[in-house]
């Protein structure tokens, strides 16, 4: 683990990459995290129509992340798109900030905040890219470390948040704090990422047209294994949509009582993380996300029946570990089903969106048509085992 460190603090790209995503990890802390909950309980949407727009903002992100991707692969273009992204969440948090009303809110949660997660993928590439002369475990090591970093501010900063609303502070806060923070990410882009033409780093472009480019996505045997990730990840999609809505359900403190709950989660995550270089040292990375999956479905399968009780505390540590063995060896997974082309990989990731938010979504309008926030868990912890027996069939005798 110390190697790893030494290897991003050697390197002045690899420490911009876990700053800037240290920093867009905080603004998820804010309207990312409490979303449902500003749609439903201040600006006044039900439940089927938080499903649409949850659906809406995954096309956008997609397609978005997809385009940027496949660009990115044909020409020098990474700083430019990272500071579209980073606009784009300026200009939609400080528009609910000023004039908050339904029509800002959907607008910056269903294209500026989806647009802005395209920077998630170009900072995996390029971390991809500059770490491209490492073994694989020291690979997987450098952007264990990274996913964690992004997943540092849920630990540090989002029981902040609960307490804060605990205090009496409006959840609307999220906005002006966003504001600010999407801005320090435009100053650092500008001041600090390599320009284009300058990379220090070599990068495979692709000699496929952008029709090419599609068709080699969603090959058959490459999308399948897409695909499976993404429900793998609908677990966690999921969570950080109906913890909170459930939380309000059994608590007068649903805000300060969903932020703490990530929080203790989220630091078992990173630390669980941290440690990946030992897993994959004795494991396969394959059946490390496998358990991990696995693992994270307990904890979805079990909430339900131990909300309300002190025992759901207990429940941050599967989901933590199960987390952090998925997590931080997913990415790298599917960026080296295309090879060295990072911005290929960044597509697949989005593509892998598309299987997560687009069940996510849909299992969340079934389960609360059906029964309630409970089944919504639960199913989503089925499609989870579901997808990791798929996975483990489709890779055999690879694993």
């Amino acid at each position: 683990m110390l190697h790893h460190f030494k290897l991003i603090l050697g390197s002045p790209v690899l420490r911009l990459m876990a700053v800037l995503v240290a920093v867009f990890g905080t603004t998820v802390t804010g309207a990312g995290i409490y979303q449902s909950l500003l749609a439903i309980q201040i600006f006044g949407f039900t439940d089927g129509q938080l499903s649409i727009m949850l659906l809406i903002a995954l096309f956008v992100s997609v397609g978005t992340s997809v385009g940027v991707g496949i660009v990115t692969d044909q020409r020098p273009s990474r700083k430019v798109m990272a500071l579209c992204a980073t606009g784009a969440l300026t200009l939609g948090c400080a528009s609910v900030w000023f004039l908050p009303s339904k029509l800002t809110f959907i607008l910056t949660h269903m294209i500026a905040m989806p647009l802005c997660g395209t920077l998630f993928g170009q900072i995996f590439a390029v971390t991809r890219l500059t770490s491209a002369h490492l073994p694989q475990s020291d690979r997987d090591g450098v952007m264990a470390i990274i996913r964690a970093a992004f997943a540092l501010p849920f630990m540090a900063i989002l029981p902040i948040w609960g307490l804060v609303m605990q205090s009496g502070v409006p959840m609307t806060t999220v906005y002006p704090v966003n504001t600010l923070l999407a801005l320090s990410l435009v100053v650092m882009i500008v001041l600090w990422w390599p320009a284009d033409a300058q990379a220090p780093w070599t990068e495979t472009k692709s000699a496929l047209n952008f029709r090419h480019s599609i068709a080699e996505m969603i090959y058959p045997p490459l999308l399948l294994r897409v695909m499976l990730i993404g429900i793998i990840h609908s677990g966690s999609a999921i969570a950080g949509v109906i913890i909170g809505l459930q939380f309000a359900e059994v608590s007068v403190r649903a805000e300060a009582d969903t932020g703490l709950f990530f929080g203790a989660l989220v630091a078992i995550e990173i630390v669980f993380t941290l440690l990946i270089g030992q897993f994959v040292r004795v494991l396969p990375r394959l059946l490390v996300i496998a358990l991990g999956a696995l693992t994270y479905s307990v904890f979805l399968f079990l909430f339900p029946f131990l909300l309300g009780s002190g025992w759901v505390w207990l429940l941050t540590i599967p989901a933590g570990i199960g987390g952090a063995l998925v997590y931080a060896l997913a990415i790298g997974y599917l960026q080296d089903q295309l090879g060295s082309r990072a911005g290929a990989g960044a597509s697949l990731t989005a593509l892998q969106r598309l299987a997560s938010d687009g069940l996510s979504a849909s299992i969340f309008a079934l389960g609360t048509e059906i029964a309630g926030y409970w089944l919504v868990g639960i199913l989503a912890g089925v499609a989870m085992v579901v997808a990791t027996l798929g996975l483990l069939w489709v890779e055999r005798g690879r694993t």
